[in-house]
């Protein structure tokens, strides 16, 4: 089949394609490989000469020169093709002098993709439809994240319900990742915090000298905010991003189709274990950070400003109240439900390929830590209110 296409300009010629005049008609001779390597050169020449065609012709794309093609080349293909306006009524796209592969490479491609809609570019957006577009895909994360902690807690009372259900095995396993092995970087982190927060006090409080002053400053501030927030930042990092992780690549080695065939629920395999061990880890591990911070401090307190290990205990004991230490303690389980959800939905959110296990990951990542803040900015202002 012979096509009229009309140039808005003179014949064109890339080392994907030719335009054609034959006649007072014209054809899009594609030639080259039209493969995944060469989509983004494919695209950037067809954004400079877009192919034009008149309305009222048919559209006839010759594939007589072309050599290669695969399924993401066919893909484009028919979605620049799409880009044409047409007419209601008139003809569809004609293929021409094909080789047989490459016409049912191409024909597979829009059986399976026939659905899709090619949309125009999208225009740029200015500021305020940038904050709007921005704000709607939040509230859409926020609404997911909403719904997935439903479901989790509908799961984690069922199981409750039902203790043999849990999979201790599995629950162990978590709890010595999470916690046994996240000892040795909580404590380095926690003892260089501890030190450096005493060091500062002891530099302004020895001008005036109220030496002692530096316990109460490294205990409560150690026991009721530095402490949970710092664990509660590293196990973000290091569990938070491993539970996507993983869960990712299960799912990229369709691991959860299988585990799904067989009749066993993600949710009660992967989500929960990893949920209850980490909200049993947490506390233990800001319990160490406390203590480890405050040896810290200790140490910079009788090195620095000669306070002695006995009178630095002492003082503690008054000015650190067993009410400081549990509002700390209590942020913990809080913190760690919000980093294994966010973990574990992100890792079920994962598609497949492996370029979104780390994007996932990155973002694990970056959510768990902005929760852990805001929730800290929300215990600070509860515990104000209620006179803690």
């Amino acid at each position: 089949m012979v096509a009229v296409i009309i140039m808005s300009q003179a014949n064109f010629s890339s080392p994907w394609w030719q335009l054609e005049s034959v006649s007072g008609s014209s054809r899009i001779m594609l030639s080259g490989a039209w493969r995944l390597d060469n989509l983004r050169d494919i695209q950037a020449i067809f954004k400079q000469h877009p192919w034009s065609p008149p309305h009222e012709s048919p559209l006839v794309i010759d594939g007589r020169q072309l050599e290669q093609i695969d399924t993401s080349g066919a893909l484009l293909m028919l979605q620049l093709a799409g880009t044409i306006p047409r007419p209601s009524g008139s003809a569809d796209i004609s293929l021409v002098n094909f080789h047989e592969n490459h016409y049912r490479i191409i024909k597979l491609v829009k059986e399976h993709f026939g659905d899709i809609s090619i949309s125009p570019p999208m225009a740029a957006l200015n500021p305020l439809q940038e904050v709007g577009r921005s704000t709607i895909i939040f509230m859409q994360q926020m609404g997911r994240l909403v719904s997935f902690i439903g479901q989790s807690n509908v799961e984690t009372w069922r199981v409750m319900r039902r203790p043999r259900k849990i999979r201790w095995k599995e629950l162990v396993v978590q709890i010595q990742r999470a916690c046994l092995e996240a000892i040795p970087i909580i404590m380095l982190v926690t003892l260089l915090i501890g030190i450096v927060v005493a060091y500062l006090s002891a530099t302004q409080i020895k001008q005036f000298g109220a030496n002692i002053f530096v316990v109460d400053g490294i205990g409560i501030a150690m026991c009721r905010e530095l402490s949970p927030m710092i664990v509660a930042i590293v196990v973000a990092g290091r569990t938070g991003s491993a539970y996507t992780a993983q869960i990712g690549t299960m799912k990229l080695n369709e691991e959860l189709d299988a585990m799904v065939t067989l009749g066993l629920s993600p949710m009660q395999v992967l989500v929960l274990p990893r949920l209850l061990a980490l909200i049993i880890a947490l506390p233990l591990l800001v319990f160490i950070g406390d203590l480890v911070g405050i040896f810290g401090g200790m140490v910079i307190a009788k090195t620095y400003l000669e306070i002695t290990t006995t009178t630095f205990i002492t003082r503690l004991q008054e000015v650190v109240s067993l009410k400081t230490f549990l509002v700390g303690i209590a942020k913990a389980p809080v913190f760690a439900a919000f980093i294994a959800v966010i973990g574990c939905r992100m890792g079920l959110n994962v598609e497949n390929n492996a370029s979104s296990v780390g994007m996932h990951t990155t973002s694990t990542v970056v959510q768990s830590i902005v929760s852990v803040i805001l929730l800290d900015a929300v215990f600070a202002i509860i515990c104000v209110q209620l006179g803690i």
